[in-house]
């Protein structure tokens, strides 16, 4: 492994530096609980000139609701209420929760990331495996996108070869941070992540989500919906505001096109 500090190594601590956190007496807050929330999609859906919230872009929940959350684009500022798994957690700046192969290319070819650019993901096709994915070419292609499949031993530790093992995740993309040992390039930067400068990484355990009591949709009334009660009582409504947002947006995309009156 080499000796010099990675760019990788420089954006997470060492497992040297670990183990010592998680021997001091003093209680601690490890770094696998530092994470960043990313968009995973478009929102509302489709040309993207129409969206509040992008692709790629970094995240402040500002709400949770459950299946709903509401959010602050830290790239543009917009805020805007979207689906909960329309985002996902990023530890590290490369390993990514919950991630698709496809969905890992679509980042990786976005604009900023070039050669080495790459991520990590949980395997969905090898239960308890991990995969790494790198832009190997600087074209738009998905064929310029490489996969290598990250195995772990009964021990825990990880490889690619089975000559190369490392204890953590952290030190595997430390060494091929070094040396490319087999793998198509050097890994360069982590999957670029807009409005990702200058914004503290959130610590601890996720936001603790404001559940909304289970309603029966014969309840609701079109004044619920469309906010036109807004008095104490429509606090307590049984309609999130991250669902009244949806359905307002929905119905003013589909009057435009439709030509339909939406009064209520």
């Amino acid at each position: 492994m080499g000796t010099g500090t990675s760019k990788a190594h420089r954006e997470s601590s060492s497992y040297a530096a670990s183990l010592t956190q998680e021997q001091s007496a003093e209680p601690v807050i490890l770094e696998s609980n530092r994470y960043v929330i990313v968009a995973l999609y478009n929102y509302p859906n489709g040309h993207p000139t129409h969206s509040s919230i992008h692709v790629g872009e970094r995240l402040t929940v500002l709400s949770d609701e459950g299946e709903w959350c509401k959010v602050r684009s830290s790239a543009t500022g917009n805020e805007s209420y979207i689906p909960s798994n329309y985002t996902t957690r990023v530890y590290h700046r490369w390993q990514y929760e919950g991630l698709s192969r496809e969905k890992a290319e679509e980042l990786l070819l976005l604009p900023y990331n070039q050669t080495g650019s790459f991520l990590i993901r949980e395997s969905q096709t090898h239960l308890g495996s991990h995969s790494l994915s790198i832009r190997k070419r600087s074209d738009q292609e998905r064929r310029s996108i490489k996969h290598y499949r990250i195995r772990q031993l009964e021990n825990g530790w990880h490889y690619i070869s089975p000559g190369l093992t490392f204890p953590t995740l952290t030190a595997l993309v430390d060494h091929y941070s070094d040396r490319t040992d087999g793998l198509c390039c050097l890994l360069g930067e982590p999957c670029f992540i807009q409005g990702s400068n200058n914004v503290p990484v959130i610590t601890g355990p996720p936001p603790t989500a404001v559940r909304k009591t289970t309603m029966n949709w014969k309840d609701v009334d079109s004044g619920m919906i469309f906010c036109q009660n807004r008095g104490k009582d429509n606090e307590e409504s049984l309609v999130s505001e991250g669902l009244r947002e949806a359905i307002n947006s929905y119905l003013f995309m589909t009057e435009d096109s439709s030509g339909h009156n939406w009064d209520s």
